[in-house]
């Protein structure tokens, strides 16, 4: 629920899967995330006072909000890492093949970053997980992965590596946030013991997937937010403040007129 500007981050997630295509979404959450389910929920007795005082503006974004898609909840009983929230959808996918957005990770792109995922999917047919290109001296702050180059955009992989030391890293090709998965990938999480920090980890769940089925990372066409980093929070509110109409110019103004002091 941590705002850029007056937005929460979890919209701008849910809002690139609806601009995907999506419209059923299941938000993993923990306790003490009770504000998740009542944001997207309808919330009649304020849309009528606002409503009343014919502020159309945000009656109408309320309203937009809980109509822009199915939206479903369940909580994780323990935080046991990114594989055990996971696990807690197989019963809601199914045998589908589903998405995968992590709620501390905004993407600004001009196609939704998933909907990029989805075009690789149905053309390749396995597992995609979104990457990008980071310095190589900071490959060990990342979950890095490595295999055979098809495109400009697209490999083969052979290996995931959580953090990896900087001169064993397979490149420098940093998982982002996005992936699209094949239900395979339950049975994967069932069979992952757990690993650093005693949670059972994703990243070791798709290796035991990638001796099963092919998976390919898809380097990402926009840039990524990473609003669980503060410095990085603090340089989306500017860069998406500089975005908005309404403070574009004063807020520039400011901005230099800071630096010049």
């Amino acid at each position: 629920m941590l705002p850029i500007i007056d937005i929460p981050t979890i919209q701008y997630v849910v809002q690139e899967a609806v601009d995907s295509g999506i419209e059923d979404i299941l938000i993993i959450s923990g306790k003490g995330k009770r504000a998740i389910e009542d944001h997207f929920d309808r919330n009649v007795e304020l849309e009528s006072r606002l409503e009343e005082k014919e502020d159309l503006m945000w009656f109408n974004e309320m309203r937009r909000l809980a109509d822009m898609a199915n939206v479903h909840f369940v909580r994780q009983k323990e935080a046991n890492g990114l594989g055990d929230a996971i696990y807690y959808a197989r019963h809601h996918v199914g045998n589908e093949p589903f998405a995968v957005l992590l709620g501390d990770t905004i993407m600004d792109s001009v196609i939704p970053v998933t909907q990029q995922l989805m075009d690789t999917y149905e053309q390749y047919g396995g597992s995609v997980i979104a990457v990008e290109e980071v310095d190589p001296n900071k490959v060990n702050r990342y979950g890095i992965v490595g295999g055979n180059v098809l495109s400009d955009t697209i490999m083969e992989l052979n290996t995931l590596v959580e953090k990896p030391a900087i001169d064993v890293a397979p490149s420098n090709l940093a998982i982002a946030g996005r992936y699209i998965l094949t239900p395979e990938i339950f049975n994967t999480i069932e069979q992952t013991p757990k690993g650093k920090n005693n949670e059972i980890q994703l990243t070791d769940s798709m290796l035991l997937l990638l001796k099963r089925e092919n998976i390919y990372a898809h380097r990402i066409e926009g840039k990524r937010h990473d609003i669980g980093d503060k410095l990085d929070y603090l340089k989306t509110t500017v860069e998406f403040a500089l975005k908005r109409k309404e403070f574009a110019e004063p807020f520039r103004k400011f901005l230099i007129d800071i630096l010049n002091r």
